[in-house]
């Protein structure tokens, strides 16, 4: 891995950027069809070797927010999705996707305004973001949802996302959540989601963070 934080890949029409701090690899932009990104070349990344709506494609992809770009036809910047959701990843992260606003989020990540994994179990050295730590410390849970919200009357606008210290993930506005095999399982307008890594009601917080004192820091 490169050791800039933020690396750049310059096309004519299109520049992408990839930002090393929130890579997790899922592999969405390498398993991409085409010769946009390939691994083992120099630079992996080549933006000329795609069009510009191509690139946009497989940079909005990724769902880390790792990915961003720039200079889209027309001047056109990545939009947010018409609705704010978040993935349950089996063993995994929470991965959203909206109009995110995360709290103290560095604004040299613009990605993760539209597309973030977020921790839940506790140990990424990344905090809030996810590191794969999940991996290291064997974190288990399947992503299954067993409560079901109150169902919103319409979708999108801004979410806030604040991630409470030594706390839950605390969301405001309108969101849907999705367990891993993909099923609507809760709506609503606030939730406070864990991220210690210890509830029994996951995704939900159910206050364990207290007990098992874990911290955010």
């Amino acid at each position: 891995m490169s050791k800039e934080q933020r690396v750049r890949f310059a096309g004519k029409d299109i520049e992408v950027t990839w930002d090393t701090r929130l890579c997790i690899h899922i592999a969405e932009c390498g398993k991409a069809g085409g010769g946009l990104f390939v691994g083992g070349r120099k630079p992996w990344c080549q933006p000329d070797l795609a069009s510009a709506a191509e690139v946009v494609d497989v940079v909005e992809r990724c769902p880390s927010g790792s990915l961003s770009y720039a200079g889209a036809p027309g001047g056109s910047a990545e939009k947010a999705p018409s609705a704010n959701t978040v993935h349950i990843a089996c063993n995994g992260p929470l991965f959203f996707r909206g109009e995110l606003n995360i709290a103290d989020a560095p604004a040299d990540m613009p990605g993760v305004k539209f597309r973030a994994a977020l921790c839940r179990c506790g140990a990424s050295k990344n905090k809030p973001f996810c590191d794969n730590s999940h991996e290291s410390v064997d974190f288990r849970d399947y992503g299954s949802v067993g409560e079901k919200g109150t169902p919103l009357d319409a979708a999108g606008g801004p979410l806030t996302i604040q991630p409470l210290k030594d706390g839950p993930l605390l969301c405001s506005g309108k969101l849907s959540i999705h367990t891993a095999a993909g099923r609507l399982a809760w709506q609503g307008t606030s939730v406070a989601l864990c991220r210690c890594g210890g509830s029994a009601n996951k995704p939900f917080c159910d206050g364990t963070h207290t007990r098992i004192g874990f911290r955010s820091d």
